[in-house]
């Protein structure tokens, strides 16, 4: 939809206006939502000044309604199997363990539980000796413990500084160091890397852990750190059940005590702390329930897996609670079936109707349910085939019909409930979205950074369309130059990083803050993202190619499980450096996915085997330039070649971030030869 009507469920007038005087030679006016072009949004209601403000409210507003639900690890099965790789030429097979878990059911908190916990942790960390606005440092996986600890730390006016729970040794250390952080709160099976910093980190004084820990490690830790206190949460728990119930007013924080300094993930240099006030989380919630408040019900029930240290997920965690929407904790390695054992995964344990993810999730989940299709075979491929275009053409009756007969398996395999997804952190394909709304669930994108609390752009389900990331969030305004954003959830800089926070062309005298994207405004007063600025680069022909949009639509490529476009001033047409998606390339090679098979691969070699082969390398490129056709590329944004890896990415090989965006420069470096190889040969 692209219009607006007084009484729909959504109303935003004409999505959104200019404001303010002319614009700057070399600028747009100031953009800013319809429905807010008068007044920003600074919070969700005249009540909610803090983050504490938030939890009490949710306690006595939605008492003993569901809060959070999470499930116990009842046992971790091992399982032993054969796998092949070719060492030196040679085809070796190795025997690998893999680890699966048995999960419980869920288990439920009230609002009402979950403040009293919250309080019973606050008062272990006065007991404690944490001074007002210290920096509690949480690094820890996503889940209930993660929510006691930083609302503890919100009603005492104690700063936390995330962490992802992936980050090596050198990156917790610099999260640790650089805020003089006096207490840190991690998962047992984390202990082990902060045992190897502890020494350098000499400021650290407490260190707090749930679940299970290693008796060898907490001494390891005493060794290296004479004095420091290593306690489990329900220990501080059992400290703050001793001490008067009501916290001194004086604690209480302020709209403008720094609630958090998030650290990015870092795609450029070490990570940036950003700082973010209790003011500029409570008008990104304010924001949220202008563009969706009514499509936000309290029977809803939202899976939380992302990690809380993005802000994607730490916001949305925060906006449920004032709502009163029950949050399920996940975790990535057990969201499916295949993923546990003697139990069903966590999708279809919680029966989610709220899902946010990144891209990446998106694709596993259009792949997932793709294989599903192949294996049925020629008949159910075209069956499904055939009811996707009933559905995208939207006929008549038919597609009620094929809903039921052909996507209600489909929708079974998230728990059958879904009704509402939003994708952020990064570009989303086209064709992913299209594929996902047609088969599984309406798919909506936005577009924020860690600077905004997550808040530039939504796209409401009243304006759904693909490719655009909707309209500008109430708490902010935007113009272009680059994209420029100002406004009550946007920071006012970084932690001790005066460096930046000094520079014009990054926060600008009149207060904007310059993003670093390019985008467009659409005609119905949505906006689109183009790229990054260093992601734009000029060809040999004189024309710009826009990096991350093309991986976004190439990694919607059956074959791709992970993508980067590189190209140079000097070529004609990019390559791409692509981590292909074992399963469906090997049916892709057995032609058993509708396409023809490269002649004479043998699709049940190892995967190094496969990707060093010149006929899977052109199979792949084929089929990734199909997918760039279909969207419309022009012929400078076709793949000149690929290179295959078998190495899967992850933020330990050092290829992605904690937040799994590609590390753009690390990859050009890591494949330097195979990328002047692939243009040479060209």
């Amino acid at each position: 939809m692209s219009q607006f009507r007084q009484g729909q469920i959504g109303y935003f007038g004409k999505g959104s206006v200019y404001v303010g005087p002319e614009a700057k030679e070399g600028e747009s006016r100031i953009r800013r939502l319809a429905i807010t072009a008068d007044k920003l949004v600074t919070q969700p209601s005249e009540s909610i000044h803090t983050v504490y403000d938030v939890l009490d409210y949710a306690a006595r507003t939605h008492g003993t309604r569901e809060a959070l639900g999470y499930r116990d690890v009842v046992d971790i099965i091992e399982e032993q199997k054969e796998v092949k790789k070719n060492v030196g030429g040679k085809e070796v097979t190795e025997t690998k363990t893999w680890k699966y878990f048995q999960l419980s059911d869920y288990t439920y908190i009230s609002f009402i539980d979950f403040k009293t916990i919250v309080s019973e942790v606050a008062r272990g960390l006065l007991e404690l000796g944490i001074e007002k606005n210290e920096v509690l440092n949480l690094y820890a996986q996503t889940s209930p413990s993660w929510q006691f600890v930083s609302h503890a730390c919100a009603s005492i006016s104690v700063t936390v500084a995330t962490a992802y729970d992936t980050l090596g040794e050198e990156g917790l250390q610099h999260s640790l160091e650089e805020p003089s952080c006096p207490a840190v709160f991690t998962n047992g099976e984390l202990l082990p890397t902060l045992a190897s910093v502890i020494g350098n980190v000499p400021t650290v004084r407490v260190i707090i852990y749930d679940g299970k820990a290693k008796q060898a490690t907490i001494d390891t830790i005493k060794e290296k750190r004479a004095g420091v206190r290593v306690l489990s949460l329900d220990e501080v728990r059992q400290l703050g059940r001793s001490k008067p119930l009501e916290l001194a007013t004086s604690r209480l924080p302020s709209p403008d005590d720094v609630a958090c300094i998030m650290y990015t993930s870092g795609t450029t240099g070490p990570p940036k702390g950003v700082i973010i006030k209790h003011s500029n989380l409570v008008a990104a919630i304010g924001a949220v329930l202008t563009l969706f408040g009514p499509h936000l019900k309290a029977g809803d029930t939202f899976l939380a897996f992302l990690p809380l240290a993005h802000i994607l997920e730490y916001v949305v965690e925060l906006c449920f609670v004032y709502v009163g929407i029950t949050s399920g904790y996940g975790r990535v390695k057990t969201l499916t079936d295949q993923s546990v054992r003697n139990c069903v995964g966590d999708i279809k344990a919680f029966r989610p109707t709220i899902m946010v993810g990144v891209p990446a999730v998106w694709e596993l989940i259009r792949k997932g349910i793709l294989a599903q299709v192949n294996a049925g075979g020629a008949l159910t491929r075209s069956v499904f085939n055939g009811s996707l275009s009933i559905k995208k053409a939207n006929v008549p009756v038919l597609k009620g019909i094929v809903d039921t007969a052909v996507f209600t398996k489909i929708k079974a395999a998230t728990g059958g409930r879904l009704r509402l997804t939003l994708s952020g952190g990064a570009a989303l394909s086209k064709e992913t979205q299209e594929f996902l709304t047609l088969a599984l669930v309406t798919v909506l994108q936005g577009y924020g950074m860690t600077e905004s609390c997550g808040m530039c752009a939504i796209l409401p389900p009243e304006v759904m369309q693909y490719g655009s990331v909707g309209l500008p969030s109430p708490a902010v305004e935007i113009k272009l130059l680059d994209v420029c954003i100002r406004g009550p959830a946007v920071t006012g800089g970084y932690y001790k990083r005066d460096d930046l926070n000094n520079d014009p062309t990054i926060f600008t005298p009149d207060g904007w803050l310059r993003t670093g994207d390019v985008a467009q405004w659409d005609k119905n007063g949505t906006l689109s993202l183009i790229d990054r600025i260093k992601n734009l680069v000029k060809l040999q022909g004189g024309e710009y190619i826009a990096l991350e949009r093309l991986e976004a639509t190439y990694k919607s490529c059956n074959y791709v499980s992970n993508i980067c476009v590189h190209a140079t001033p000097d070529a004609k047409q990019p390559i791409a450096v692509i981590f292909p998606h074992d399963h469906h390339l090997r049916l892709g090679l057995r032609g058993l996915d509708g396409h023809q098979e490269p002649d004479g691969v043998d699709a049940n070699a190892d995967l190094a085997t496969l990707c060093r082969d010149p006929r899977v390398q052109e199979f792949v490129l084929k089929d990734c330039n199909a997918g760039g056709k279909r969207s419309g590329f022009k012929s400078m944004e076709m793949l000149q070649a690929v290179i295959l890896t078998h190495e899967e990415w992850t933020p330990e090989s050092g290829l992605v971030t904690a937040a799994q965006k590609v590390q753009r420069k690390k990859i050009a470096e890591k494949f330097d030869k195979e990328i002047k190889d692939a243009y040479k040969n060209q």
